[in-house]
């Protein structure tokens, strides 16, 4: 069980050959990309900001709860921080089991923990607009879409 966050760019097939295991019969992977369009906008690039300490101490926690609570043999997550590109792997989960649907359900509870619960923020860079800090509930900022 590994939870990691980085500045370089994520190395998708060292943390898939981490995962490997003869009891597994399935591995389930997912890769989030900076894409270029949010909301209607043109989207050039994005920026996370991420409080290092907590982020991995929160992650261990949501990959033992995925693994206790979906059977899963392993479980691997990445979130990178920093500026990144169009095309950049922004987060990458992996997870085996014995068996898919569990390798699946495990998946996809580590992707939603990680976008809930982790102390890490990301301002959206935009084509013809200024940049906005999105999902930032908190504060007044972004109640409002960017103009």
């Amino acid at each position: 069980m590994t939870f990691t966050i980085s500045l370089a760019s994520i190395d998708s097939d060292s943390l898939q050959a981490s995962l490997i295991n003869s009891q597994a019969g399935a591995l389930v992977t997912f890769q989030g990309w900076v894409r270029n369009h949010n909301q209607g906008k043109k989207v050039t690039s994005l920026e996370y900001q991420v409080y290092p300490e907590l982020a991995i101490n929160e992650g261990l926690k949501i990959l033992a709860e995925a693994t206790g609570k979906f059977d899963l043999h392993g479980a691997v997550a990445c979130h990178r921080y920093g500026h990144l590109e169009i095309g950049e792997i922004a987060v990458w989960v992996g997870t085996t089991a014995s068996h898919r649907q569990a390798a699946f359900a495990g998946t996809e509870y580590i992707i939603t923990q990680i976008k809930t619960r982790l102390p890490i923020w990301k301002k959206e860079h935009y084509q013809d607009y200024p940049a906005v800090w999105v999902n930032c509930l908190d504060h007044e900022h972004s109640l409002n879409s960017p103009p």
